[in-house]
């Protein structure tokens, strides 16, 4: 809901370099997961939740003071970087205290929450953007998270953390590549409509971050600390599910990124307007995530994959060939959104929970931090994606939205045929 006003607020930047600062979040988190869950193992998960927090907190506070660009890019990479270790010591922690037997449930309620939470964002953010301006969507997390760290103190005192028998250092080499690569990929997308798509600059960036990130997996496939935990991918239950939540997560940030932009450049809605014209997707995200969370039976959630992510394919085709500059809130958004949030709901937490139980318990949280990684690896391409996709189309206006909708359309009908896949093997591996 901030990204109208940032770029009201540096004129200068382009969409696709404004884009970093979602996508600076995204890469730094994805690459983190892994090394940083190893961290919490070896210094235990309350001091590396408590420090991670306190870290987000004070980037939180960088990115409302940033004066450029460049200033507010590389504090939202710090405040990935936090996130990437408040994510699995948490989790590690909640894992920690819940008896074997509810384990599916609590990875279950522990996805819907992170829906609920999200259905409260939208209209805030346009509330806080409206009256303060897009700094205070990063400041209010400073008193919040300070009285966090504080409760924290005192309510995980004597928490039990199952620490790991083997408690490595992760290696620094194989997230420093993977990290790098990344980058290097997002960046020959985003900026591939300025140099050309066939330039050297371009085709050498892509070809580098391709490089590097293949080199990553390889030694972790190797490596008895990895970076990223390859190791999980031989279960092809797990492998599917991973798959099927990078498509999600490309087609979820793009289709994030793209809604209030258009709403706010196209339709001319206010920002406060915008907010509370995506918080419907958000509520029906909410409420599919606990649904699944709490009722799904183990055995549907490839179908509640499938089908959520099919519903997504088939309304983000509507919305491609319907968006136009005339505003159509009832008639079009409205149920765009509905069906959008619903199925976006639906399926993150049946991914979370079907990854996960595929594996050993004790494999659990790995197996969340994986599929975590998977998509928010995918979110950092959509994102870059979305900014190609607008940055192609000189003149803007709706056509550069319905083709940012039409990629939304294929990445999840993509996701929705992987969600079929993954039918063929759950519960036949362990």
């Amino acid at each position: 809901m901030a990204f109208p006003d940032l770029a009201r607020s540096f004129p200068a930047d382009r969409v696709p370099d404004l884009s970093w600062v979602v996508s600076s979040y995204a890469v730094l988190f994805a690459a983190l997961l892994t090394p940083v869950g190893r961290l919490a193992d070896t210094f235990g998960r309350v001091r590396v939740f408590l420090v991670s927090l306190a870290v987000f907190t004070a980037a939180s506070a960088l990115c409302a003071a940033a004066p450029d660009l460049a200033w507010l890019i590389t504090a939202r990479a710090a405040q990935g970087a936090a996130a990437a270790g408040m994510i699995p010591a948490a989790l590690g922690l909640l894992l920690a205290a819940t008896p074997p037997a509810g384990l599916a449930a609590a990875i279950g309620t522990w996805g819907a929450a992170g829906s609920l939470a999200t259905a409260a964002g939208p209209a805030l953010g346009g509330v806080l953007v409206d009256a303060f301006g897009w700094r205070s969507v990063f400041l209010i997390n400073v008193p919040v998270g300070l009285l966090l760290v504080a409760a924290g103190a005192r309510g995980l005192r004597g928490m039990p953390e199952r620490r790991g028998a083997e408690r490595r250092l992760p290696d620094p080499w194989g997230t420093a590549a993977f990290a790098s690569g990344i980058a290097l990929l997002v960046l020959g997308l985003t900026k591939g409509s300025d140099w050309g798509w066939t330039s050297a600059g371009t085709l050498g960036t892509t070809a580098g971050g391709l490089a590097l990130a293949a080199g990553a997996l390889r030694r972790s496939s190797r490596h008895p600390a990895p970076a990223v935990e390859t190791g999980l991918l031989r279960n092809r239950t797990f492998a599917v599910a991973s798959a099927a939540a990078a498509c999600t997560g490309a087609a979820l940030f793009a289709w994030l990124l793209s809604s209030p932009l258009f709403l706010t450049t196209v339709w001319h809605y206010s920002v406060l307007k915008s907010g509370f014209a995506v918080t419907p997707g958000a509520l029906t995200s909410a409420v599919a995530a606990v649904a699944v969370g709490k009722r799904a039976k183990p055995r549907h959630l490839p179908l509640v994959v499938a089908v959520s992510m099919a519903s997504f394919a088939a309304v983000s085709g509507w919305t491609y060939l319907e968006l136009g500059a005339e505003p159509r809130f009832l008639a079009l958004w409205l149920p765009m959104g509905l069906v959008g949030g619903a199925s976006f709901g639906a399926t993150l937490t049946a991914l979370s929970t079907a990854a996960a139980t595929s594996l050993p318990p004790h494999r659990f949280a790995s197996g969340v931090g994986m599929t975590t990684t998977a998509r928010q690896l995918g979110g950092a391409l959509g994102v870059a994606a979305t900014g190609a996709i607008i940055a192609a189309r000189t003149g803007g206006g709706p056509q550069a939205f319905r083709d940012v909708y039409l990629a939304c359309a294929l990445l999840a009908a993509c996701a929705a045929v992987v969600g079929l896949a993954m039918a063929r093997t759950y519960g036949k591996e362990s």
